[in-house]
């Protein structure tokens, strides 16, 4: 029987969630384009609260919140862009739906906004603003019931609020020039101090600084000191304090109560009320939320409830979770490799009531005959181990012999291919096993998911060590599998993955059938050229800067286009 993709394609999005008020909203493609909607807790009939010519970002790449309910303003801040370009401005609905207004006027017509932390008690909100017209981002503290919109930073890098005290007097505000080379920031009634990494502008030319992997950064609960997620102590990222009294002492905390086992990161940190903390794990591609509390005077932090990772909510993806702290529930939107996105709540003091809101399905393909994939690590070319996972056809689909091989290739570099069907991957990747086609998907050298070391191997070396991965895996690894047929393979990726897919077919082209790329850079001096403004002081660092003749040099000699001819 052939399947149509159409089947694939009919499973929704259900993303995003936040609980407030006894209903949940989320967005979602019941139209046929992302919007916003509601429905009473524990489900019913969506309510759609934007007109229907509007269509929202893809969270996954907007950068920030897509919105926030304030339910005592009885508004809500959405992000919206114009006809998809991309400069999103924060506008406001009423709660109940309603055709959205300019939150600010025309203050950020000439920005790119992106939605950072929100105080729904206090109707405050931080918004993270790209100039169009020059590098710079600017911060700002927007007060919903005034109109009144406070500058709170600016930088060509941009500093994100990672937390607001009470009274919203103090800010921890990161910024950070590579992945790794993070600074944390104490903003104190409008006076900024380093608590801990050190400012491009502190450092001397040519000055080497320890990279510390500074992420997510939250008060404690006497506020006078910030519990932060680094790789300090741990390449795959652990838990310190920093007593505000003394900056850039990091101490480490203890960390109890960990279940999961696996290969992955500790990914973020979030203070959910007095001493208790959220913590969120990404273990061998999957989620893990744990609920715990802190004790301040030990440095201890006790994880006591699972709330994502144990079954039933198993061997998925974390699209977001939302933490309603007067109805003490979590909301999160949770899906898999074989299950589309579904909306749940876990409350309860004891974290035992679990309530699904969404039924979403595939429609006209029976679950069995979709792939859940299987680890297929390898050791590479140089002894690191590799990521990887393969996925086969179903044995009820009744193919016979080694399976041909598409070689999927994710983006980034600095990303991961994930269990994750909300995103466009799966589908694509289970339409293949559908029609016989074995999938290969490696995180290689430079993904995210296995410690600062393993993603900074791919900084300044685009199509280096990571482009080997893939040869020693087409070469060395997938032939021992006799399920597999390697003279039969295709590659295939996007953005950064169609940038690989490039290399490979132009260096390596004894190694594929067929090619596919999907909008990866082809020249990186017009790619470096071509980036917006605000994204020109990382790509330098990063990547490598143009007006430089050895960078130059090295860029050209990077460019899938100096190696077609083959």
């Amino acid at each position: 029987m052939s399947y149509r993709v159409e089947s694939l394609m009919s499973a929704r999005l259900f993303v995003v969630p936040q609980h407030a008020g006894g209903k949940v909203y989320f967005l979602s493609n019941l139209s046929g384009q992302l919007g916003l909607y509601a429905m009473n807790f524990g489900s019913s009939v969506p309510e759609p609260l934007l007109p229907p010519h509007i269509a929202l970002q893809n969270p996954h790449l907007i950068g920030g919140l897509s919105f926030y309910v304030f339910s005592k303003l009885k508004k809500i801040l959405v992000m919206i862009d114009k006809d998809g370009d991309e400069n999103y401005q924060p506008m406001l609905i009423p709660i109940d739906g309603g055709f959205p207004e300019p939150a600010f006027g025309n203050f950020f017509a000439d920005y790119r906004v992106h939605l950072d932390e929100c105080d729904g008690d206090k109707g405050i909100a931080y918004l993270n603003a790209e100039r169009r017209d020059k590098p710079m981002i600017e911060t700002y503290r927007a007060d919903l019931k005034t109109g009144k919109l406070t500058k709170v930073a600016e930088s060509q890098f941009g500093y994100g609020v990672s937390a607001y005290n009470k009274n919203h007097n103090k800010l921890l505000l990161g910024t950070g020039y590579t992945v790794g080379d993070g600074v944390l920031c104490l903003w104190d009634k409008g006076k900024q101090t380093t608590l801990y990494g050190k400012l491009l502008e502190d450092r001397a030319e040519g000055e080497e600084v320890p990279l510390n992997g500074l992420g997510s950064s939250v008060f404690s609960p006497s506020e006078k000191g910030a519990l932060i997620v680094s790789s300090v102590f741990d390449d795959t990222y652990s838990l310190g304090f920093i007593d505000f009294a003394r900056p850039g002492e990091l101490e480490q905390i203890q960390l109890r109560g960990v279940k999961h086992k696996g290969v992955g990161e500790l990914i973020e940190l979030v203070h959910l009320r007095k001493d208790r903390y959220m913590l969120l794990f990404n273990i061998d591609g999957c989620s893990w939320v744990y609920e715990g509390s802190f004790n301040e005077k030990k440095l201890r932090m006790t994880l006591e409830h699972v709330l994502v990772g144990a079954k039933p909510l198993d061997g998925g993806m974390l699209e977001r979770v939302h933490y309603d702290a007067k109805d003490d529930v979590f909301t999160f939107s949770l899906s898999t490799a074989t299950s589309p996105t579904q909306i749940y709540t876990v409350g309860g003091k004891k974290r035992n009531k679990t309530t699904r809101h969404t039924n979403e399905k595939i429609i006209g393909i029976p679950d069995s005959l979709l792939s859940k994939g299987e680890d297929a690590s390898f050791l590479s070319h140089d002894g690191l181990r590799t990521s990887a996972r393969l996925y086969l056809p179903a044995k009820g689909l009744g193919y016979k012999g080694p399976r041909p091989v598409v070689y999927y290739i994710h983006g980034g570099p600095q990303g991961q291919e994930r269990p994750d069907f909300a995103w466009f991957s799966m589908p694509l990747i289970q339409y293949l096993t559908l029609r016989g086609f074995a999938v290969f998907v490696p995180n290689v050298r430079g993904s995210t998911g296995y410690g600062l070391s393993y993603t900074k191997h791919v900084d300044r070396d685009w199509g280096g060590q990571d482009r080997l991965d893939h040869v020693h895996a087409m070469k060395n690894v997938l032939p021992k599998d006799k399920r597999l047929d390697v003279k039969r393979a295709a590659v295939v990726g996007r953005s950064y993955g169609g940038y690989m897919t490039l290399i490979q077919a132009g260096m390596h082209p004894d190694l594929w059938k067929a090619s596919c790329d999907m909008f990866g850079p082809y020249d990186l001096l017009t790619f470096s050229e071509r980036i917006p403004e605000t994204w020109k002081p990382y790509f330098k660092i990063a990547l490598g800067d143009p007006e430089k003749a050895e960078e130059r040099a090295f860029l050209v000699e990077r460019s899938p286009k100096t190696h077609l001819h083959n």
